[in-house]
């Protein structure tokens, strides 16, 4: 019973670090900013710290089944 609120904030976090890494992938090829108004390395960067640390938080809920 305890299990699944960390069963869907790890499924939440990994969902999302995972669509922004790919997001952030794609632009990057396509040389274009990832966030609009900023420079594309800042932005990239930005966004790539960000995917990690939700990767993380993924991988934390679901080593806490």
């Amino acid at each position: 019973m305890e299990s699944e609120p960390a069963i869907f904030a790890g499924a939440v976090f990994s969902l999302f670090g995972g669509g922004l890494l790919a997001w952030t992938v794609a632009c990057v090829r396509r040389h274009r900013p990832v966030a609009q108004g900023m420079s594309p390395v800042a932005s990239a960067t930005l966004a790539s710290v960000a995917a990690v640390l939700a990767l993380a938080a993924g991988t934390w809920c679901f080593t806490r089944l």
